[in-house]
């Protein structure tokens, strides 16, 4: 953007300072003629000598310092729009990073819920498995001891059995074992024992 003032505008600018300033000559011309016919006109030219000087130098300090104050303002305000653009330009590149991660998010959220409904199933099914691992496991731990206290009550019973038969055979014995009947098996055994070589 070229903020300079063209030669035409220079041009323009003197022209236009030029027929303000014949335009308050001629005007204070006028008024000077006025003014020769009475005191209080050349009271009033003199004011108007004044104020044709005074917005003499208003027009002449615009035009030579205006288009600079104008140019230095337009660049101010042109660098302004641009860094606005550029600010622009990059607020609408975050909102759109900023939209593609939102729609990546609940892609990534769906994701993480089916990822996490399959990992719940598949611990469900470990754990599932695991529970039955321990069921058997209790099962053949609770066969192995029923089977321990079938033989242990077995034994105890066989135990049971033979010391009832003793004591039967004891106390039955000793009905059948009369003195005399003693005496008879203890002749009997010594008989026995004299028949036998040494």
């Amino acid at each position: 953007m070229n903020l300079k003032p063209s030669r035409a505008a220079k041009r323009y600018s003197r022209v236009a300072a030029s027929a303000t300033f014949t335009l308050l000559l001629a005007a204070i011309t006028a008024r000077a003629e006025e003014a020769s016919a009475s005191p209080q006109a050349s009271e009033n030219l003199f004011k108007w000598i004044n104020f044709a000087l005074v917005a003499g130098f208003i027009v002449w300090l615009c035009l030579k310092k205006g288009p600079a104050i104008f140019s230095r303002r337009a660049k101010a305000i042109g660098s302004a729009i641009q860094k606005s653009t550029e600010a622009k330009k990059l607020a609408d590149q975050h909102l759109r990073d900023a939209e593609a991660k939102l729609q990546n998010l609940e892609k990534e959220v769906a994701e993480l819920r089916a990822s996490a409904q399959h990992e719940s199933a598949a611990e469900a099914e470990r754990i599932r498995a695991h529970t039955h691992s321990d069921a058997q496991k209790i099962a053949a731990a609770a066969k192995a001891e029923i089977a321990a206290a079938e033989r242990a009550a077995r034994l105890e019973l066989k135990a049971l059995a033979a010391n009832l038969a003793v004591n039967g055979a004891e106390s039955l014995l000793a009905q059948q074992l009369t003195p005399a009947a003693q005496e008879s098996l203890i002749n009997n055994f010594v008989k026995t024992l004299d028949g036998r070589p040494n």
